[in-house]
């Protein structure tokens, strides 16, 4: 049995084919991800499903779904992009499909009355593979965009917060991410030549700049948009850092920058320690999970900042398999709720 599990985010869309056994042991994973940005190409959705799919598309025999792209501004409310989202998925598929909930798997029928249950509620399906590695532990998981900081106890999830407004109260929802947060929303101030030089409150530079003039990431993985539309080399990234402070490649020096970069990169994690911190004293757990694009040079760093113990999620998946954890940990939800309501798919 091959089961896809697809998280639709704003900016990106991931896909993770799973393959059981008659026993449902994993045999086998596949994940890929597409750029696909909601607020100007949510009619794009269904034919990046299918093109995501590729050869898989003939012999998977169930879809699940979990999203977060309801957020997009292309829609006026959660409800109306949780109902878009989920008819669009439906449509594209003459196979059983599920939506992950906050309270579990629904089918399209059960969601039209509960739409706001399945917004923002990817992380649900990443609890159970935090679980399994510890059944006590806060697990982090930093994307593109943002970064889950969810509690773990006796092996099911316990966070306080629900929706996203709640999380971001309740330090469980960070908004800053690998590759698409303004790095004019991390600081008010960057040290330089001996002085602290206020930034520009525009969009300059993206975190995607600070990781690649670093090498904390590659090339390959700056996936998202640039700022200025300019290509993704170490030395595009590093003039879009130098106008942070209004400044250039002939004004600043590429230490000068790097200099910023790195203040900028430590500021970033600090953030992220700071909601760690809140969420792992309050729950009384000291050991992290981290998983995600930016799980070693986000999550994990942010675990050591704090001296607690700190794991990887690619002890049990893959490297790039963890970037996409919310879509294989749906796979695997559905895979469940599959065999549970079996005679209500045929």
């Amino acid at each position: 049995m091959k089961i896809a599990g697809f998280d639709i985010g704003g900016a990106n869309t991931d896909l993770s084919v799973v393959e059981f056994d008659e026993k449902g042991n994993i045999i086998d994973i596949r994940t890929d991800f597409r750029y696909l940005p909601m607020w100007m190409k949510k009619e794009e959705l269904s034919q990046t499903l299918i093109e995501l799919l590729g050869s898989d598309l003939d012999e998977i025999d169930a879809v699940g779904v979990s999203m977060t792209a309801e957020l997009a501004d292309s829609y006026q409310n959660k409800s109306e992009g949780v109902l878009d989202i989920a008819g669009r998925v439906t449509e594209s598929f003459n196979l059983p499909v599920g939506f992950v909930g906050l309270n579990g798997m629904l089918d399209y029928h059960e969601l039209i009355n509960t739409p706001l249950d399945l917004a923002a509620a990817n992380w649900i399906a990443t609890a159970p593979l935090a679980a399994y590695m510890s059944p006590n532990c806060v697990f982090i998981d930093t994307g593109s965009t943002t970064t889950d900081i969810i509690p773990v106890k006796n092996g099911k999830e316990c966070a306080r917060g629900r929706t996203d407004l709640e999380r971001l109260a309740t330090g469980e929802l960070i908004y800053t991410g690998t590759l698409r947060t303004n790095v004019a929303t991390i600081v008010d101030k960057v040290p330089l030549h001996g002085e602290w030089v206020r930034v520009a409150s525009e969009l300059f530079a993206v975190t995607a700049d600070v990781h690649l003039a670093l090498g904390n990431i590659s090339k390959e993985d700056y996936t998202s948009e640039t700022p200025d539309s300019s290509g993704k080399t170490r030395e595009d990234s590093l003039l879009r850092l130098s106008r942070v402070v209004c400044g250039d490649l002939n004004l600043l020096s590429q230490e000068d920058v790097l200099k910023i970069a790195q203040y900028l990169y430590e500021k970033q994690v600090a953030q992220v320690a700071e909601a760690l911190k809140e969420v792992t004293e309050r729950e009384n757990l000291d050991l992290v999970i981290a998983t995600g694009l930016g799980m070693n040079i986000i999550g994990r760093k942010a675990g050591k900042l704090l001296g607690l113990k700190v794991k990887t999620m690619d002890e049990i998946l893959s490297k790039d398999d963890c970037v996409v954890a919310p879509a294989v940990g749906t796979a695997l939800l559905m895979e469940e709720f599959l065999k549970k309501g079996l005679n209500n798919w045929k």
